[in-house]
C-alpha cells in the first residue's frame, strides 16, 4: 500500500497489544511511527516499539524537524490505540498537552483521518461525559473502532481486526456511507436425524468477510448467516442465525422487510436438498438407510421474485474445468435470477473458496462488465465484490481500486 501511520500510545492497562497492532499494520504493507504519552513510555518501554517498527518513538516533548506537524504532513492517518477515557475527553476539547493529543489535534487540522479504538472499564464507557465527547469527535470525522465487551470491560480488540479497519479506510474511506447491505453467508444443515445433517463445507468467512468490510466503509450491516465457527463474526453487530435452508430464506425475507435493504449480496452456500423425513431420534448405524431427498427452497429465485428494488448479488459455486465453463455458468444465473451482479467461483480447486483464507472470483454484472478478482484473502476479494456493488448503486467506481 505504500501508507504511512502514526500509532498513538496512551497508558491503558492494554498498552502491550498495540505492539501487535504496530506489527500487523506493517504486515500490510503500512509504514509505522509511534507517538506515546509520557505515562505510556513510563509503563512500556519506546524501545520496543522502535524494534518492532523500525522507527523513532516520539515521547515527551515534539522538537526538531519532525514533530507534530511534520507527521501529519507526511503520514496519511492516526490511530490511536489503546485510547484511554482521558485522552478521548481531552481530544474533544481541544487539550493538547500530550504528544499523542497534539498529534491527533494536527492530523485533524491538515484534515487527514484520526481512528481511535477506546478501551477502559464499561462504567467509563457509559458515563455520559465520554458519550458527549465521542459524539463530539465523531462529528469532527473521528473514526471509532469499538472494543470487544466482555463482562464489565471494554477489551482492546486483535491486531488484525484494527488494521484491517484501518486498511479499509486508507483504500476506500466511508464510500458505502448511508447504504444497507443485507448480506447471507455460510452453509445450512438439513437433518436426517437429530445428530446427522446434509451439508457443504462452506466456512461463511467469504461472507462475513464482505459484511465486515462493507461495516468499516461506512455501510450498515444486516448479516443472515447459517452454522459457523469464526472468530471474525463478533464484528458484526446486526446478525441472525439460522440452520435450514428454510430458515434462512425466512430470514432474508424478514430482513428484507424491516431493513429495507439498497444491496442484497447472496454469499451463503444453502442445502439443495433436504431428507424427505426427518427422524425423532437417532437413526441406528447398524440399519441400511436408503435416504430420499427433496430439493429445497431456492433462497435467491425467491428473493429475487419479492424483491422491491436495490441490487440482487448471486453467487456461483461451479466445479468446472475452465474459466470459459465457469463464465457460462454465471451468466446462466445472471439471467436466471435477473441479478444486477453474479460472483462466481471454481470450487473444485482445493486452494480458494470452501473453508479457504483465499478465494479468486469472477464478477458478472448486467451491465456487461467483467471483472476478475485473483487469488487473494477472502477480505480483499470482499472489498472488490464491494467496489462493484458501490459502482452498480452509485455509478461511480471506488477510489484508489486495487
Amino acid at each position: 500500500m505504500g501508507k504511512c501511520i502514526v500509532l498513538g500510545v496512551t497508558s491503558s492497562v492494554s498498552i502491550y497489544r498495540s505492539i501487535d497492532v504496530a506489527r500487523s499494520l506493517m504486515r500490510n504493507g503500512l509504514e509505522v511511527y509511534t507517538v506515546m504519552s509520557e505515562e505510556a513510555a513510563s509503563l512500556v518501554s519506546p524501545e520496543l516499539f522502535e524494534w518492532a517498527t523500525g522507527n523513532e518513538v516520539f515521547y515527551g516533548r515534539f522538537g526538531g524537524e519532525v514533530g507534530h506537524i511534520a507527521l501529519s504532513e507526511n503520514c496519511d492517518a492516526m490511530l490511536i490505540a489503546p485510547a484511554t477515557e482521558n485522552t478521548v475527553s481531552k481530544l474533544a476539547h481541544g487539550i493538547a498537552d500530550s504528544p499523542v493529543t497534539l498529534a491527533a489535534i494536527s492530523f485533524m487540522g491538515a484534515g487527514k483521518p484520526v481512528m481511535i479504538v477506546p478501551t477502559m472499564h464499561l462504567q467509563l464507557m457509559k458515563a455520559p461525559q465520554y458519550a458527549e465527547s465521542v459524539e463530539k469527535l465523531k462529528k469532527m470525522g473521528v473514526i471509532f473502532h469499538d472494543p470487544l465487551i466482555e463482562g464489565d470491560k471494554a477489551k482492546f480488540p486483535d491486531g488484525w481486526e484494527i488494521s484491517w479497519h484501518m486498511e479499509a479506510m486508507l483504500s476506500r474511506g466511508k464510500d458505502l456511507n448511508g447504504m444497507k447491505i443485507l448480506v447471507t453467508s455460510g452453509p445450512t444443515r438439513e437433518y436426517l436425524d437429530p445428530v446427522r445433517f446434509i451439508s457443504n463445507p462452506s466456512s461463511g468467512k467469504m461472507g462475513v468477510s464482505i459484511a465486515i468490510e462493507a461495516m468499516f466503509r461506512g455501510a450498515e450491516v444486516s448479516l443472515v448467516h447459517g452454522p459457523i465457527l469464526s472468530n471474525e463474526l463478533r464484528i458484526v453487530k446486526n446478525k441472525t442465525s439460522v440452520e435450514t435452508t428454510s430458515e434462512l430464506l425466512n430470514a432474508v425475507l424478514s430482513e428484507m422487510g424491516a431493513f429495507s435493504p439498497d444491496a442484497i449480496i447472496m454469499a451463503a452456500a444453502p442445502a439443495d436438498f433436504k431428507p424427505t423425513y426427518s427422524e425423532g431420534k437417532k437413526i441406528p448405524s447398524t440399519n441400511t438407510l436408503n435416504l430420499a431427498l427433496e430439493p429445497t427452497p431456492k433462497v435467491v429465485e425467491e428473493v429475487s421474485k419479492r424483491k422491491k428494488g436495490g441490487l440482487l448479488v448471486a453467487f456461483a459455486a461451479e466445479t468446472v474445468d475452465s474459466e470459459e465453463q465457469l463464465m457460462e455458468a454465471a451468466t446462466a444465473k445472471l439471467k436466471k435470477y435477473n441479478a444486477d451482479a453474479v460472483v462466481a467461483n471454481n470450487v473444485s480447486r482445493k486452494d480458494i473458496g470452501f473453508s479457504s483464507e483465499f478465494n479468486e472470483v469472477f464478477i458478472l454484472t448486467r451491465t456487461g462488465k467483467v471483472v476478475k478478482v485473483g487469488k487473494a484473502l477472502k477480505r480483499i476479494v470482499a472489498r472488490r465484490i464491494l467496489d462493484v456493488v458501490r459502482e452498480l448503486k452509485f455509478g461511480v467506481s471506488s477510489k484508489d481500486m486495487h
